[in-house]
């Protein structure tokens, strides 16, 4: 209830991938509600859109973004979701200044992002920092203008922490 409140919200699954979370969010907003599947490779879009036609979700909807702009109007998220995608962002202070436009008043941004590489067999993930601690992206949220409204912490490799505009 601290990620989605209501039914009729309208979500942008940033990084969407195979769509996952785009369908859970669909099947919480209901009917009423929007789910903006958001990634930047079109074969991924074409999957979720053909899985949420077989699935009859008329609610999500795809958007073939850059990997520095989302193409969605101003004020008109609940929520922005992303699941380890925050450290593909290059610029992630910019980056999250122009999300900020697309939240309506009181939206909320989750990330859950992977805190460092700690299992042996992912040593790779050091050399390529598929990973952001938690204070890192406490302090770039925060200087993009954000305050920390909750951290969730039942994930136990990835920190979970949802924003909301200051």
């Amino acid at each position: 209830s601290d990620v989605v409140d209501y039914p009729g919200q309208w979500v942008a699954d940033i990084g969407a991938g195979g769509g996952f979370f785009t369908f859970r969010f669909a099947e919480a907003v209901g009917e009423d509600g929007r789910v903006f599947a958001v990634d930047t490779d079109k074969e991924l879009l074409d999957f979720i859109r053909r899985n949420a036609a077989k699935k009859g979700l008329s609610n999500v909807q795809v958007v073939h973004a850059s990997k520095d702009e989302v193409p969605l109007p101003k004020r008109s998220l609940d929520l922005i979701f992303m699941r380890n995608v925050y450290h593909h962002i290059e610029d992630r202070v910019k980056y999250a200044r122009r999300l900020k436009r697309l939240l309506k008043p009181g939206g909320k941004v989750a990330i859950i992002e992977y805190r460092e590489a700690r299992h042996p067999l992912l040593f790779h993930s050091h050399k390529l920092k598929h990973y952001v601690p938690r204070e890192e992206i406490i302090r770039e949220m925060e200087e993009a203008g954000y305050r920390k409204h909750v951290e969730l912490e039942f994930l136990p490799d990835q920190s979970f922490i949802i924003f909301t505009s200051k």
